[in-house]
């Protein structure tokens, strides 16, 4: 199964760092996650120069999976420039595409 997640809501930090990578980092993930999408403070996830922006990048570098944070949001907190080599930033339509020229996705899960 293909997956992408967004990341929208202040319970996501435990997610993501307690869950999902360390589960996508042993290979124990048990879906192929495409992409994840990052909004308001879970912007700051993709930060270069910070553990969880660091190991985001070597997952990127490992699979391809797409990593972006909304443009909005990462305007607004003044990081635009500040995010890992990996990250994409943009709204919903280059989410689309992004996600679409990953050959799509089976589940999109909110979390």
């Amino acid at each position: 199964m293909r997956v992408a997640y967004v990341f929208a809501t202040t319970n996501a930090q435990k997610i993501l760092d307690k869950m999902i990578v360390p589960q996508l980092e042993t290979d124990g993930h048990g879906a192929d996650v495409v992409g994840m999408f990052f909004f308001m403070d879970n912007t700051f996830f993709l930060l270069e120069g910070t553990e969880m922006g660091e190991r985001l990048q070597a997952m990127q570098e490992k699979t391809g999976m797409l990593l972006m944070a909304c443009d909005q949001c990462a305007e607004e907190r003044g990081i635009t420039g500040k995010l890992i080599p990996a990250a994409h930033v943009g709204c919903f339509p280059s989410l689309y595409v992004a996600l679409g020229n990953a050959g799509g996705v089976d589940q999109v899960i909110t979390l």
